[in-house]
């Protein structure tokens, strides 16, 4: 369940803040601050892009250590394909703000996500640091998802609470994320907050495995990012028996991450740059889950799939030619379709029965693809949207 107020974002020893320095025009926030009171484990995950942003660099190398303390993180600016100079101004704000805090440089993760290829206004930034750290408050972490956002149309922001053996544990997560969306990462910037205690190999492992089955499993326009990046901070003031090995407990705590995580990015897609669906995509009975990733990769990204559900059209002969072209070994009289739950292809051939029901299905704002391969046990799930005529609009005019 999703909570509601800013109180119910709050995270015991976490104080957050985001305000506007200037680097988006109209007073919008662009500058979000997450700070734990003591140092806590930390992991993240980043992109798979080979022209990584310099706070990307920065992130992977520090998180190495496995403890942070801050996250740092603008909008409106990239922050890369900057060179060397662009590494010393992430390097820069960094310093700036760990003098503020009063911790360690190394503690500090930053990120940056907005327009590529132009410098970050450092004078700026350092200006309003102050301003920034003296507003940093319990119930601020809805202040620093308003700061991330782009060209998001409505902020993303859960909170889960749990037992950990007598000790309440609460987990809230922010994300950002709109355009260029593809799996590894999905484009996007997330936050994760966490009182509970837990082990740093345990906590890396299980964060992984969630980002794999949410923020990876999700695509708008099949453009990956130079920005990913995806970190969670656990600083363990909730004082419950540390999660470390198989147990109800971890398995509690890995349900409320899951949970979070998949709920923020399928508010990505449902958030996707002129998206007007939400189309969850299953893919069931394939030699391999590699397989099934790319049959539903390979039908999330293609135009002419996504333009049909713009459309309306229950177009299945599209979605057979997407598949067909995944690269994967496949025998055509086993492959199945179904529209939720009407088969619209299967023996190799087209269904023409509940044409009705299909204009039904295809008017709903969230719609379920199901594809069975018929050559195996393995599936996988991804959630997409469709292609509209605004999303064109809105990046022909996206300026790099």
């Amino acid at each position: 369940m999703v909570e509601s107020g800013v109180e119910a974002y709050a995270v015991p020893g976490f104080l957050a803040n985001g305000i506007h320095v200037g680097i988006k025009e109209g007073g919008r926030k662009d500058l979000a601050l997450i700070f734990s009171g003591a140092p806590a484990k930390a992991a993240g995950v980043f992109t798979g892009n080979c022209f990584k942003a310099a706070p990307v660099l920065l992130d992977m190398e520090r998180i190495k250590e496995g403890m942070a303390q801050a996250i740092l993180a603008n909008s409106g600016n990239a922050n890369a394909a900057t060179g060397q100079e662009g590494y010393k101004d992430a390097l820069a704000i960094s310093r700036g703000i760990s003098e503020k805090l009063r911790i360690r440089d190394e503690l500090v993760l930053v990120a940056s996500t907005g327009v590529i290829g132009n410098r970050l206004p450092i004078k700026k930034i350092e200006a309003s640091m102050g301003r920034l750290v003296e507003g940093l408050h319990t119930n601020g972490i809805p202040d620093a998802e308003e700061a991330i956002m782009t060209t998001d149309k409505f902020p993303k922001i859960a909170s889960r609470k749990g037992m950990a053996g007598s000790k309440e544990v609460t987990l809230c997560g922010i994300a950002k994320g709109a355009g260029m969306i593809e799996p590894s990462m999905a484009t996007m910037l997330a936050f994760f907050m966490t009182d509970a205690d837990i082990d740093h190999h345990t906590l890396n492992t299980i964060f992984r495995q969630a980002v794999n089955k949410s923020f990876n499993a999700i695509t708008v326009d099949g453009c990956m990012s130079t920005n990913d990046t995806a970190i969670i901070l656990a600083n363990g003031v909730a004082g419950n028996n540390p999660l470390k090995r198989p147990s109800r407990h971890l398995t509690i705590f890995k349900e409320m991450l899951f949970s979070v995580t998949s709920y923020l990015a399928q508010s990505i897609v449902r958030d996707g740059e002129g998206a007007t669906k939400l189309i969850e995509i299953v893919v069931e009975e394939a030699r391999s889950t590699g397989d099934a990733k790319k049959v539903a990769c390979k039908v999330a990204n293609s135009n002419l799939v996504k333009t049909a559900f713009f459309g309306g059209d229950p177009n299945w002969g599209r979605i057979v030619s997407a598949i067909g072209s995944a690269g994967v070994l496949l025998t055509v009289d086993a492959v199945c379709i179904y529209l939720e739950e009407i088969p619209v292809f299967a023996g190799g051939r087209g269904i023409a029965d509940g044409e009705k029901r299909l204009s039904e299905i295809m008017d709903k704002t969230d719609i379920r693809l199901r594809i069975s391969l018929g050559m195996g046990n393995k599936k996988f799930r991804l959630y997409t949207s469709d292609l509209s005529f605004d999303y064109v609009k809105i990046n022909a005019h996206y300026h790099t």
